[in-house]
């Protein structure tokens, strides 16, 4: 096992998932329901899982084939990373009253109905496919053979925030009631999303 590169998995992983987001508003208003809220993080979390391998296993196995898409990757990660790391910063300076109504009413509904629209949010949503499919497969392949570890960390984030997000949701009421509170978390995504972009393009030096 490579701790570090496990550890870069689950950092990269959880600055891209916890961004405040139709997915997150879903899953945390359920969590403060207590409605279906297994359901609903395992669908999150196993969709992520599929999608994070999907990346990993398939830009990995390109880049083998095509060494000079190593810069790219690596150049193109760095822009769209510092482009995340921008609009998490000016959310976090210039926060949207709106981002978050954890207390708008909402019509109890059937497990089905719940886990569709999970499914829904997820697989219909085109910056799932960037952040995991695009950008953590290729950040993953980066590592070159300890990759699998990357995405292992990127798997363990998804989890841990789906499940912390769902099944805590009812003890952090009081804290994600105030503006400031996502305020702080958005800065602190757009700090590690810098640090990971500025990794990336010191590896070309």
């Amino acid at each position: 096992m490579d701790l570090s590169v496990l550890l870069a998995g689950f950092g990269l992983g959880l600055s891209l998932i916890v961004a405040i987001g139709a997915q997150n508003a879903f899953v945390l208003r359920q969590g403060l329901r207590g409605e279906h809220v297994l359901a609903v993080v395992l669908v999150c979390a196993l969709s992520d899982a599929l999608l994070i391998t999907a990346g990993v296993a398939g830009v990995g196995a390109l880049l083998q084939q095509v060494p000079w898409l190593l810069v790219v990757v690596r150049v193109g990660g760095a822009a769209f990373l510092l482009a995340y790391a921008a609009l998490a910063a000016r959310r976090a300076l210039r926060p949207s009253g709106d981002a978050l109504d954890a207390d708008a009413p909402v019509r109890r509904s059937t497990p089905g109905a719940v886990v569709l629209t999970a499914l829904a949010l997820t697989w219909l949503n085109p910056h799932v496919y960037l952040d995991t499919v695009v950008l953590l497969g290729s950040v993953a392949a980066t590592q070159g053979d300890a990759r699998a570890w990357f995405g292992v960390g990127a798997v363990l984030a998804s989890v841990v925030w789906f499940t912390g997000l769902g099944f805590g949701a009812r003890l952090l009421r009081p804290v994600f009631a105030r503006p400031g509170a996502w305020r702080v978390l958005d800065a602190g995504i757009a700090v590690v999303m810098v640090a990971i972009a500025l990794s990336l393009l010191a590896g070309l030096a």
